[in-house]
């Protein structure tokens, strides 16, 4: 059945008091217009009436994965459409739309048309196969991609025009001058490096690389009466939109598509000939390439190989200009292998991830205000005094939580990390690289560590999606250092956040870990809201330990006493955890679950949260992305609540609590609840023991239940609705009380 139903999102207040599962905390956010802010934003996933007596296993209850996830990166593209968004963000957000919808078609799209080309006929959790998926996918993604284009074209172009005259042109704007200037840029940085590539029969049709902006040329010999074609990539080591210069000398504020300058010149590198149509395309290839990695003896070669393979693998996207001929069109669907269904003609700019440079244009008025992450009060005063002469005296007083990016990486972990690479009672050093950036602080820190003779042991996922090549790189210049690189573990991707850090101290051996949710990456750290615990526990010093040594040595029956790893034991402890609340709300009638987390679903845990609700536990699940749960089915979910918050950060720590009859457990760590975190992944969850950090994450929880800006209700049908205060001085903003909370905490650190 047709699941693109149109509904229009209309912001409105959480359930009302008397039906709510909410938070145990005084009130609920203040009463809200369902009038204010109605946005018309398509809704992808339509889930089947659930018929009586249904068990837990019917594909009613759960909704389709790919289509919620569409409709996540709708609440992403909202906040584009959205007027209360400074003018610079709306249109970074309509990029990182483009930039997501991209991923999603390499990854998911690709990953269902092989599926469907071998033949697999299994269904999808809501009862799907693979067909029919992407017959709803390819229709879901279309209407995303319209609105995504008419957003840039019609509204925020204008839109920057008007408020900060800037000037997107088409080049037939340009004025005589700005035509000159720009000829003759094209003639001295462009036409040099341009590479046309014709086809005929000497020459068969090119390799089009994925992703790469294209133009499609149509050419007639003038005597032969001739027709020709050829392929010519726009060069990607060139700005988008390119500045045109008007004589001032102040900063530019008029840009040229730079694909429009070379279509209005491309006559200058086919001589001779009649340029009959020149076409903007873009090809997207699949990304979801598997590979049997038992057979791989060497797991960095056979990912090396992969990325080869990927570059050349199969096209399942076309985007093409609106107006391109169809027999230009029917010519590249028929080389590249593709059906009219996975064509996508585009009433605008191709490729809107272009529009990142449009975004980071230095006028800060546009822009969110700005922010700088402080520095965590407890590291406020470090060496200033004997008992804080370093960051290990000050750890060996108590447990640290940072909350980035309201808390300072450098500051905090990445301190430990150097001071520890310059500390010369510091033996040993072990670490988990999944992602990290180009000219990483971290990265230096460990080769600094290596060379002044110390053991480092960097564990590098070279499996972490698109960012393989990257991390080959770090790899082999961390080897070369004499750091000991292990590359992950066959058959599983290590998605762990954990260093180890081993010292000699007066009274023996002491280790100090890290234990996080986000990546060791300086620049995410700034966008990404992420936790870690900076700790000398010894049991968690002890766990961390045994789990190096898993990933390193092949120990395979580690033992552990605080925390959860997976594949090994995560699933059963969060099963036991789940299963324990059932049993407070028995015993004592105030089962209490709050989860936060990136994406839900995995079908097993959904069923135990589902036998939960039933028993009557309180369960409230703040999921940023896609979820399989539907929360408020009658006799299924009634009491499961989902909330999706989206702002100017995003959010990614994952923070799991257990109420436990009025004594809390309360865990972070790497780990979604999905089958992939919880089966195919290395991953870590520790528990906050001490009371006040404890309840530092419990009342980050409350805030998040209680934000009334960026929050969004999930409905049983899949619906989700915007809260928006009715009063602005009512709001309650997520991420600005975070903020605020941050530097209240230095100023009065700063103050004792």
């Amino acid at each position: 059945m047709p699941e693109q139903d149109a509904v229009e999102v209309a912001v409105a207040p959480p359930p009302a008091a008397d039906n709510s599962t909410g938070p145990p905390v005084e009130g609920q956010p203040p009463a809200q217009k369902p009038e204010s802010h109605r946005v018309p934003i398509p809704k992808a996933v339509s889930p089947q009436p659930v018929p009586d007596g249904s068990n837990l296993k019917h594909p009613s209850l759960y909704f389709n994965m790919e289509l919620s996830w569409i409709d996540f990166n709708w609440r992403v593209l909202h906040l584009a459409l959205d007027e209360r968004t400074p003018l610079l963000e709306r249109v970074r957000f309509v990029a990182i739309t483009a930039s997501n919808l991209d991923e999603f078609v390499q990854k998911r799209v690709g990953g269902l048309k092989r599926q469907k080309a071998a033949g697999v006929r299994s269904l999808s959790p809501d009862g799907r196969t693979p067909t029919q998926q992407l017959n709803l996918l390819r229709q879901a993604i279309k209407t995303m991609h319209q609105t995504m284009t008419r957003t840039w074209e019609h509204t925020l172009k204008p839109a920057i025009s008007r408020q900060a005259n800037i000037h997107i042109l088409d080049y037939d704007a340009l004025n005589n001058t700005q035509k000159e200037g720009m000829h003759a840029y094209f003639r001295d940085q462009i036409y040099p490096i341009l590479t046309p590539l014709t086809v005929d029969p000497g020459h068969p049709f090119p390799f089009i690389s994925n992703l790469s902006l294209s133009l499609a040329i149509i050419m007639r010999h003038p005597t032969l009466g001739t027709t020709h074609f050829a392929r010519l990539k726009v060069p990607p080591n060139h700005p988008r939109f390119l500045p045109v210069p008007d004589g001032s000398g102040r900063l530019p504020s008029h840009f040229l598509p730079i694909e429009q300058l070379i279509a209005h010149h491309v006559d200058e590198l086919f001589p001779g000939l009649q340029i009959e149509s020149v076409n903007p395309f873009r090809v997207t290839r699949n990304a979801d390439i598997r590979r049997d990695e038992e057979e791989a003896l060497d797991l960095l070669s056979m990912i090396s190989e992969e990325l080869r393979e990927r570059r050349f693998a199969s096209v399942v996207r076309l985007e093409v200009a609106h107006d391109m001929p169809q027999e230009e069109c029917q010519l590249l669907m028929r080389e590249l292998g593709l059906e009219n269904a996975d064509v996508y003609r585009v009433d605008g700019l191709l490729d809107l991830t272009g529009c990142f440079q449009i975004a980071d244009l230095n006028l800060p008025d546009l822009k969110y205000p700005p922010w700088s992450p402080v520095i965590p009060d407890r590291l406020l005063n470090e060496g200033a005094t004997k008992d804080t002469r370093d960051i290990f005296a000050i750890i060996r007083q108590g447990d640290i939580l940072v909350h980035h990016p309201y808390e300072s990486f450098t500051a905090s972990v990445l301190q430990l990390i150097e001071e520890a690479a310059a500390d010369p009672h510091v033996l040993a050093i072990k670490q988990t690289l999944y992602r990290t950036s180009a000219e990483s602080p971290v990265v230096k820190a460990l080769v600094q560590a290596a060379e002044q003779g110390k053991q480092v042991a960097v564990l590098v996922e070279v499996k972490a999606r698109f960012d393989e090549a990257n991390n080959i790189e770090w790899a082999r210049m961390l080897e070369n250092s004499g750091v000991h690189v292990a590359y992950g573990l066959v058959g599983l991707k290590t998605h762990t956040k954990a260093t180890l850090i081993v010292r000699r101290e007066s009274d023996g051996l002491k280790t100090y870990c890290h234990i996080g949710t986000g990546n060791y990456h300086p620049k995410t750290a700034r966008l990404y809201t992420d936790l870690g615990l900076l700790t000398c526990n010894p049991e968690l010093g002890h766990d961390i330990v045994n789990l190096f040594h898993y990933l390193t040595g092949y120990a395979l029956n580690q033992q552990y006493k605080k925390v959860m790893v997976a594949p090994q034991n995560m699933r059963k402890t969060f099963n036991q955890l789940i299963d324990r609340e059932i049993e407070m709300q028995q015993q004592h009638g105030n089962g209490r679950i709050i989860a936060k987390m990136n994406a839900l679903d995995d079908v097993k845990i959904i069923r135990r949260l589902y036998q939960a609700s039933q028993a009557g536990v309180k369960i409230d699940l703040i999921i940023r992305g896609h979820t399989r749960l539907r929360p408020g089915l009658p006799g299924y979910s009634d009491n499961i609540r989902i909330i999706s918050i989206l702002g100017r950060f995003l959010e990614h720590d994952r923070i799991y609590h257990f109420h436990n009859n009025g004594q809390p457990v309360t865990y972070i760590g790497s780990a979604d609840w999905r089958g992939r975190n919880l089966d195919e992944r290395v991953e870590l969850i520790a528990p906050i023991e001490e009371p006040a950090l404890q309840q530092r994450l419990i009342e980050i929880l409350e805030n998040a239940l209680t934000d009334n800006r960026l929050a969004w209700d999930l409905a049983a049908d899949g619906t989700y609705t915007l809260r928006c205060p009715t009063d602005p001085d009512d709001e309650r903003d997520f991420h600005k009380i975070l903020m605020k909370q941050a530097a209240k905490r230095t100023k009065k650190a700063i103050r004792l």
